[in-house]
């Protein structure tokens, strides 16, 4: 988990008077996850966080349903996904169950008139093109290419994009997002053998106070439906906060992998959590080392969960015909294994320079219109050679 922060001005105790220069009171904010069992921060703004002007009508986001029983492997070329001006828009989610929504992003333009919240799920963000500032109450959080941004439910932010070259996998979740309890010690700390450290995560930066009034959008998410909430106060006018409920960033660039003498299977390469799934990172490694070993996974039978891969970049090497910004997805009850040639090509070869990142769900996936849109229809023949 994130470790414990503290940023700007905050009173020695909680829950006590902290008095503003001019007269009054800061507006303590106490943010926590689980009830009051789980992470929390303490925010103090410079105004209530409950003035609201009024509430736009809801707009219905529900994502449509193509194929509610999927029983076939697909590929989706996700760079088809054409870029949207807006930052909600442009969101397109292509699989989706209970537990999670899978979506593509290309926003053109930075969020300048409004803010956003996602307020019944957890989001990653990873970062497949583009830059900027992802902005918070909690502060600035840089980000650029290779980042995985964890923005607990509850958070509104805004993204300040570089330029209109974006490309955005993210990922839904209806339950926390957490470093493998198998990574951590008993009070929290990474262990030695985890793949990343604390010094590879990046927290919020400068704290920057808005004092502003008037009328300020904030776009709330919940069940499926847009809410427009329009406040007295722009949201992002914290003096100061503590605490390790906050969104922070670890780029596919620090994960440092694991290898063995004989292939590893994908837990190795693991990087979040949750009770419902769990994600990893696929990057640029040393082969196994053993004088027979096969560096191309064998063949799998996942039996009790859907696989859904993301290319990133490089060559990925038990595929054949992978671009840039592809899906693929594997489902429970089907083994799924290299393409053709991909377990010969692998012999003798001393290292891959591939990047993916992978989500397994432990139910099936549905796929949605905007799925079949990019889908590659006769993706579930490329073992026939």
């Amino acid at each position: 988990m994130p470790h414990y922060l503290v940023k700007g001005e905050t009173p020695k105790k909680r829950h006590t008077v902290f008095e503003k220069p001019a007269g009054g009171l800061y507006a303590e904010e106490v943010v926590s996850s689980e009830g009051f069992s789980d992470l929390y921060s303490i925010v103090y703004h410079l105004n209530p966080p409950t003035k609201v002007l009024k509430i736009d009508t809801p707009i219905d986001v529900t994502p449509k349903i193509a194929i509610s029983k999927n029983l076939q492997s697909r590929a989706l070329k996700g760079f088809n996904i054409h870029p949207e001006e807006d930052y909600i828009s442009s969101r397109k989610t292509v699989m989706l169950n209970d537990d999670i929504q899978i979506i593509l992003a290309s926003p053109k333009k930075s969020m300048t008139d409004y803010f956003f919240k996602n307020a019944h799920a957890d989001e990653m963000i990873f970062v497949h093109r583009g830059s900027g500032i992802f902005n918070t109450v909690y502060g600035e959080l840089p980000f650029k290419e290779g980042d995985h941004i964890v923005i607990p439910r509850g958070t509104v932010y805004q993204f300040q994009f570089n330029n209109e070259d974006n490309r955005l996998f993210i990922v839904e979740s209806y339950s926390p997002l957490r470093f493998p309890k198998r990574y951590l010690n008993s009070e929290g700390q990474l262990l030695e053998h985890a793949p990343f450290y604390q010094r590879d995560i990046k927290t919020p930066g400068k704290l920057i106070t808005h004092d502003k009034h008037g009328d300020f959008l904030i776009k709330i998410k919940a069940q499926d439906t847009i809410f427009g909430y329009h406040y007295e106060h722009h949201p992002f006018d914290a003096i100061g906060w503590d605490g390790y409920h906050y969104p922070y960033a670890i780029s596919i660039y620090d994960f440092e992998p694991l290898t063995g003498r004989i292939h590893q299977p994908p837990p190795v390469h693991q990087t979040f959590e949750t009770a419902n799934f769990v994600t990893c990172a696929f990057v640029p490694r040393l082969y196994d080392y053993h004088p027979k070993a096969i560096p191309a996974p064998y063949h799998h039978s996942n039996i009790d969960s859907d696989e859904v891969l993301y290319y990133v970049d490089g060559d990925f090497m038990s595929r054949n015909n992978i671009e840039k910004g592809q899906i693929t997805l594997h489902p429970m009850g089907l083994p799924h294994g290299p393409h053709p040639g991909a377990i010969e090509r692998s012999i003798g070869k001393k290292e891959t320079r591939e990047y993916a990142v992978m989500v397994d769900t432990f139910k099936p996936l549905k796929l949605t219109t905007e799925a079949l849109q990019i889908e590659d229809p006769d993706y579930y023949k490329s073992w026939l050679g």
